[in-house]
């Protein structure tokens, strides 16, 4: 009977995300001047309407996520991927939802377009009128003025997807949005052969690694390009573990060339590499370490002569660094602690901040660390460490948003247990974390405390079922 209760929550989910991206045409990240009056305001009423049913299709849609998981693991990957389709479906013609970090990508497209250093400047260079002007005039805050900290190859999808579109705001985006559909379906790709290559689950894999809501709001609704970073990576986790680890490391190099944190998946490839090469130990360790990142190298150093972007994107990685989150742990205990110390001594609470958040990232790295030695002596599996130090990455960083998680649960999703204490944990935050923000992008006080309500229904959930997610 598992078909009927399957058919039933891919129908309230897709009803779901329907009910979400209608409420978006008002409520979602709307751009400041849209030429076509497609996505514009339309009053506070009306607004807050669109809010409160962009919610209630959020709520609609999680509780069918879930209700999913208690059967995705015998049901058939192609059943899986139509309620994929079906939950997908309404998102792709809907404004930007819970981010405006599309128009930074857009303009940032016009830039290299134009030949301006992205890596120097800020979309503010360009002109209101030209190509990626309306989209310079929707990026949020101090962005306007910030250099991009992507790297050239999200760069030059960016600039492509400006060129076809010549930077029309509805049209962008859509391109954009393609470009997020195509990360969506190598992350299933990756998930599918992962999993089926460890003997689990392919939809158990596929409900919590794409099914996921917080997958489907923020990088097909959001177009965050984690989701290009993501799939990137992953395919070349598969490419490494089929033993052909040139191809899966010049993968992750891509990947890199997105956002920078993908380079953690190359001590993970060269595990496997490690595992598998012949010879001494010292050697096929050097092998392990050397090999992959060589690889990698190579192809950063290419794709940035090749874009002619330049290498600006070296000294911009700490960008987001700057900017704080409540999500982040070291920047929230580093601003407490620095205030304390300010008011009880008078000390700049600026450099006692900067020093748990470093102390935070060796931490982050020591961690790493011994998950790849750990990994390297034959467990864990090393797309199960790469999944956890990317989670670890993540937790002790100085600037956390929701689809960060993203980066280490689709690799947990091919690789854990189906009811173990790292699923568990990633099953409740992505339950929470996609209240966290309005369909606007903004994160209001009340968005922290509905995500604290979902975390404690789905920890009581959790406690009261005996096999609450069985993938």
């Amino acid at each position: 009977m598992w078909e009927m209760s399957a058919v039933g929550y891919r129908r309230l989910g897709a009803t779901g995300s329907l009910a979400a991206a209608a409420g978006g045409w008002a409520a979602g990240s709307l751009p400041a001047r849209d030429p076509w009056n497609l996505w514009v305001p339309h009053g506070t009423a009306t607004t807050v309407a669109a809010a409160v049913l962009a919610y209630a299709g959020l709520t609609l849609l999680l509780a069918a996520w879930w209700g999913y998981g208690r059967v995705a693991r015998e049901a058939p990957v192609r059943e899986t991927l139509t309620t994929l389709a079906w939950w997908t479906a309404p998102l792709l013609l809907a404004p930007p939802l819970y981010s405006a970090d599309v128009y930074s990508y857009i303009a940032q497209g016009a830039m290299v377009l134009e030949g301006h250093d992205v890596y120097a400047a800020g979309p503010a260079v360009l002109d209101p009128g030209g190509p990626g002007g309306d989209a310079a005039a929707s990026v949020g805050g101090h962005w306007t003025h910030t250099p991009a900290p992507y790297g050239p190859v999200f760069l030059v999808l960016a600039r492509a997807v400006t060129w076809l579109t010549g930077g029309t705001i509805v049209p962008a985006v859509l391109g954009m949005r393609l470009v997020a559909v195509a990360s969506l379906v190598l992350v299933v790709w990756a998930l599918r052969s992962l999993a089926r290559d460890r003997g689990r689950s392919e939809s158990g894999a596929l409900w919590l690694g794409a099914l996921n809501p917080l997958l489907l709001m923020h990088v097909v609704g959001g177009l965050h390009n984690d989701g290009v970073m993501t799939g990137l990576m992953l395919a070349g986790m598969v490419g490494a573990l089929r033993g052909r680890w040139v191809v899966g490391s010049a993968l992750i190099g891509l990947a890199a060339m997105v956002k920078s944190p993908a380079a953690v998946a190359l001590l993970f490839a060269g595990v496997a590499v490690a595992r598998t090469a012949t010879g001494p130990r010292a050697r096929r360790v050097a092998m392990g370490l050397l090999a992959p990142g060589l690889v990698a190298a190579a192809v950063a150093v290419a794709a940035t002569l090749l874009t002619g972007t330049g290498f600006g994107w070296l000294r911009t990685q700490g960008v987001a660094g700057t900017i704080h989150t409540a999500l982040s742990a070291t920047s929230d205990l580093g601003l407490a602690l620095g205030e304390l110390l300010h008011l009880l001594l008078g000390t700049d609470p600026d450099p006692v901040k900067a020093a748990v958040q470093r102390l935070g990232l060796a931490a982050a790295l020591a961690l790493i660390a011994h998950l790849a030695w750990r990994s390297l002596r034959g467990r864990p599996d090393p797309v199960h460490a790469l999944g956890l130090a990317l989670l670890a990455l993540v937790a002790l960083s100085p600037m956390v948003q929701p689809w960060y998680l993203l980066w280490g649960m689709a690799a947990v999703a091919a690789t854990a247990a189906p009811a173990g204490r790292v699923t568990r944990v990633l099953v409740v935050l992505s339950l929470a974390l996609p209240y966290e923000t309005q369909p606007s992008g903004h994160t209001p006080a009340y968005g922290f405390a509905l995500a604290g309500a979902a975390c404690l229904l789905g920890v009581w959930l959790l406690r009261r079922e005996k096999s609450p997610a069985r993938v």
